[in-house]
């Protein structure tokens, strides 16, 4: 896999790849919203070369799980190793050192007061079930605030609290109860009306002041779950000052914080959570994605206090799996190994990059990020922000075919999440099909 890329031999999608598509029809469940129709065969660092042997630079990281970039040779071979040694004996009835071990080094790295404790599970939605159940059962508390623009995942607890895209909710009520959705720091487009951001943030005066006197007291409410940086909803970077006013809500309230940290941790913002960032430092953090680089993981992490719930109240038959947990602790090695330092440096030169196409490209709006999760807001005019979705939509699907991974966010946005390894060239050439693609469709 050492040829140029990206490099498109066949119009994608090319034969074998609408072969497979014909078959995926027939046997494989509709209820996937695929963005193109990308078959892929294999992939290696920040290469995906499709069944047709075309190959493209990723520029999605598999939705962020990847960090490390595919199959990192250290990755693979912790993974060899553990699966000739113990694919798979349950946590949820015997002991793991591996779990053990993955704990105590996700309790060093975690914010907060130690010694914490982890439940593992398989994905981002269950690490926020699991969220969900901890909170409630701790407090004593029914209700759980959440916000709008959200992604927490597609389970019944997860997906009640999200509010990003009504296909995800529609025909599944009745949903958990006792969810409030309030709006996000999300300044470009403030929902109070206001032009920047002020000391003392409007949505957070909100909550204070109508919500808690006039619908629901904060004595009732279990907790608030937070994504440090909204994810699905657009990757809409909130001021510094939100998560650390929310945070003092919470606390003046006995209130817990939880940061779903599934999309924006491991590494991806340049510090190992987003929510550093901000100083501030939750009661409960959800992880997943780029946990283990491709294998399936999940954790929700917590102090021993609130993490106080007896045996038999929640287990996973499958999470924690060894495999997963050898490759999660390769991906920590090779995250403070200079992963994390990459993600903050390119982050800026994208940044920097896409700022610059800006001045050039008035289809966009806005563009945001912290480290390697960065995202542009198309609009179709700047002085109204009309959402330019569909124009959005032409733009990633071009891209694509001319060999440039990316995906879609919010309802206007194209994220920019590529593996951490990414070196200038690679942002670069990614910055050059964009800026070809942006002409395009402007035209």
């Amino acid at each position: 896999m050492s040829e140029k890329f990206p490099l498109i031999k066949v119009k994608p999608p090319g034969p074998k790849a609408r072969a497979f598509l014909k078959r995926d029809t027939k046997y494989i469940s509709p209820s996937s919203a695929r963005a193109y129709p990308l078959v892929v065969r294999r992939a290696s660092g920040t290469m995906v070369e499709d069944v047709d042997g075309n190959h493209y630079l990723d520029f999605t990281a598999g939705v962020a799980v990847t960090g490390t970039g595919h199959c990192h040779p250290e990755v693979v071979r912790a993974v060899r190793e553990q699966a000739g040694e113990l694919l798979h004996m349950s946590g949820a009835d015997f002991f793991n050192p591996l779990q053990i071990e993955l704990a105590e080094r996700l309790d060093k790295i975690c914010p907060g007061p130690s010694p914490k404790r982890v439940f593992f599970s398989n994905s981002g939605a269950e690490s926020v079930e699991s969220a969900i159940k901890l909170v409630r059962y701790h407090t004593g508390r029914p209700y759980i605030i959440a916000f709008v623009g959200a992604f927490h995942g597609r389970t019944m607890g997860a997906l009640s609290l999200n509010a990003s895209r009504p296909i995800h909710r529609k025909g599944f009520s009745p949903l958990v109860p006792g969810v409030i959705h309030v709006p996000y720091a999300y300044c470009y487009r403030c929902p109070y009306g206001e032009t920047h951001p002020r000391e003392e943030l409007a949505c957070i005066r909100w909550i204070a002041e109508e919500l808690f006197k006039s619908y629901v007291p904060p004595e009732e409410v279990a907790a608030v779950f937070v994504e440090p940086i909204q994810g699905e909803g657009g990757y809409i970077v909130p001021p510094r000052a939100f998560l650390k006013d929310l945070s003092a809500l919470c606390k003046k309230y006995g209130i817990l914080l939880v940061a779903d940290e599934v999309q924006s941790g491991m590494g991806r913002t340049g510090k190992m959570l987003a929510v550093e960032h901000s100083g501030v430092k939750p009661d409960v953090i959800c992880l997943a994605k780029g946990m283990a680089s491709g294998l399936p993981l999940g954790a929700t992490i917590a102090s021993q206090e609130i993490m106080g719930w007896p045996p038999g109240s929640h287990a996973s038959t499958f999470g924690g799996n060894p495999v997963s947990c050898r490759a999660a602790l390769a991906t920590l090695e090779l995250l403070k190994g200079g992963l994390m330092d990459n993600a903050s440096k390119m982050g800026d030169y994208l940044l920097k990059g896409l700022r610059g196409l800006y001045k050039d490209h008035p289809i966009i709006g806005d563009v945001r990020g912290k480290g390697l999760m960065i995202g542009i807001e198309l609009v179709k005019d700047r002085e109204t922000k009309e959402r330019a979705s569909k124009e959005r939509d032409k733009i990633v699907r071009r891209a694509f075919e001319k060999g440039l991974l990316l995906l879609g966010c919010g309802r206007n946005s194209i994220r920019f999440a590529p593996p951490l390894i990414i070196t200038r060239k690679e942002a670069d050439t990614a910055l050059t099909v964009l800026e070809e693609v942006l002409g395009e469709v402007e035209r």
